[in-house]
């Protein structure tokens, strides 16, 4: 079982507010999701929301009721499992992440996500070319060297050379996933995802089970570009890496654009 910061009963509440988006499509579900973080923040307490929304009252207190016995067992489900299960009143959620928008109510983590973690994103195509492959290895190593954890998915390209010359150089990497904590997408990458794993952390801020879902990558970018310091994009072949540049130039955090990309654009 993995050891969460705030209170079993903050936690139960969270979860069940969560559940409570549960009936729209998986886009706005997440959208809602990032309205209660919002919310949650603001008042310091999931508890205090719930039971605003749902005061006690004589007439039928077993609607809410049940809803947090399903919370509280979906809670220990997660607990229990092989990831650890973070939530905006944790201490060890990402700091970076507690001044943007959106912000994720949960974060699922295999490996060790440090609250004051310095990194860098190194982002780009998935159809990356020789030369974008080497660039991309050549800046992780370079902020390995310098201390930076380096963020990137864990798609194909630029993402698996970066976290590949990041394992080399005995850095940090850090893959934000569009999928579930339980997935790997793609499957070629599962030895990566492994070794990411071990040497640094998987993160999702979606359901466990989440599948590859293209409408909730710009909530994954949003949150990549939210735990960077500085961004480096080599190749921006994808509509993803451009909603990357966009939120991390919406926080106001470096933008750095490679003589490929720049060529590209002329």
């Amino acid at each position: 079982m993995h050891h969460t910061d705030a209170g079993e009963q903050e936690h139960v509440a969270l979860v069940a507010l969560l559940g409570e988006q549960a009936g729209a499509d998986l886009r706005r579900m997440y959208a809602g999701w990032s309205a209660i973080a919002a919310e949650v923040v603001r008042r310091g307490s999931a508890l205090a929301v719930w039971n605003e929304r749902h005061p006690l009252t004589l007439d039928c207190p077993g609607e809410s009721d049940a809803a947090l016995v399903r919370a509280r067992g979906r809670l220990a489900g997660w607990q229990a499992a092989d990831f650890d299960f973070l939530t905006v009143l944790d201490r060890r959620y990402p700091l970076p992440l507690r001044h943007v928008q959106p912000m994720p109510p949960v974060l699922f983590v295999r490996g060790q996500l440090l609250a004051d973690e310095v990194g860098a994103s190194v982002v780009g195509s998935r159809d990356v070319s020789v030369r974008g492959r080497q660039m991309a290895s050549t800046i992780a190593r370079g902020l390995v060297e310098r201390g930076f954890a380096v963020i990137s998915g864990l798609a194909t390209g630029v993402d698996a050379a970066a976290h590949h010359a990041t394992l080399a150089a005995g850095g940090r990497p850090i893959g934000v996933l569009g999928t579930g904590i339980t997935r790997v997408y793609p499957e070629t990458n599962r030895a990566l995802d492994e070794r990411v794993a071990a040497a640094g952390a998987l993160v999702s801020q979606f359901l466990p089970e989440h599948p590859p879902d293209k409408h909730t990558l710009a909530l994954r970018n949003a949150t990549m570009a939210g735990l960077s310091q500085v961004s480096v994009i080599v190749e921006a072949g994808e509509r993803g890496v451009r909603v990357h540049a966009r939120y991390a130039l919406a926080r106001r955090r470096p933008l750095i654009l490679t003589d490929v990309v720049v060529g590209s654009t002329r």
